[in-house]
């Protein structure tokens, strides 16, 4: 009995539909895989495989996919990539679980700089907007930093989750080439660096980044960030905070306060 289940998995296979690019300014197109099945395998698992053989379903060799990660324990946020029509990560995502064949495309919100590997330079961009840091020097050591009550130090800790994976952005309808939304990832951010106790010194800098173009007035409260964030960050209670944030700000100005 066991003998023929070991038989049954070695002819197994898994297909594979892969959208490809050559380079950044070519166009794209699809390439089949069909690799054997091999019990608890994930995306990234089978991109491996392919790579060691990387011959299509034609039996042509070809070039090696080309796809980012690093930690391969959803940590990183390397591994990024639309699979079956849905932004995730390819680490985190079981071949048993997914309907073949396997879709795997590059995320469309990013430039492409060869087939699943994306430039995320627009959320970088983003953090730096927002001055998503702690501002300290670090020229001497400046002793234990300052106590955050517990309350608020558990919900920071969920906002600080964040992995810059980019699929909130992919995710959301108001972040494409067209926009210069800075998406819900760098507001939720905001909210984090405004609730530390040093960060808060910057707090009206930040509130006032987030009120330029591109800012918090390009969300259009979708709501498909919240749901799509592999780490369950809630970014829409963030934007509703920094909503209230930005018109209490807005209302200081106008008075001179």
């Amino acid at each position: 009995m066991a003998e023929t289940t070991v038989t049954k998995q070695s002819s197994k296979t898994v297909k594979f539909i892969i959208t490809r690019q050559d380079k950044p300014d070519s166009a794209s197109y699809n390439e089949e895989f069909e690799l054997p099945y091999r019990p608890g395998m994930n995306v990234i698992s089978a991109l491996m495989e392919i790579q060691r053989n990387p011959v299509n379903t034609e039996g042509k060799q070809i070039a090696p996919v080309c796809w980012d990660s690093n930690c391969l324990e959803e940590v990183c946020g390397a591994c990024s990539m639309v699979i079956n029509g849905k932004p995730r990560q390819a680490c985190a995502a079981l071949v048993d679980q997914l309907e073949q064949p396997i879709r795997l495309e590059p995320m469309k919100t990013f430039p492409v700089v060869r087939d699943l590997v994306i430039d995320r330079d627009r959320m970088f961009k983003a953090l730096k907007r927002v001055k998503a840091w702690i501002p300290i020097d670090g020229t001497y050591d400046l002793g234990p930093g300052p106590r955050m009550p517990e309350k608020k130090r558990q919900w920071a800790y969920e906002l600080s989750k964040c992995m810059t994976c980019g699929v909130c952005l992919e995710a959301c309808p108001n972040v494409n080439e067209k926009t210069d939304f800075i998406g819900p990832a760098a507001i939720s951010q905001v909210r984090l660096f405004n609730s530390h106790p040093t960060g808060e010194m910057n707090k009206e800098e930040r509130l006032e980044a987030l009120m330029d173009d591109g800012g918090i007035e390009g969300c259009g409260n979708s709501q498909n960030c919240v749901r799509a964030c592999p780490k369950g960050i809630p970014l829409t209670t963030s934007i509703a905070e920094m909503n209230k944030d930005t018109t209490k700000h807005m209302f200081k100005r106008w008075l001179g306060a």
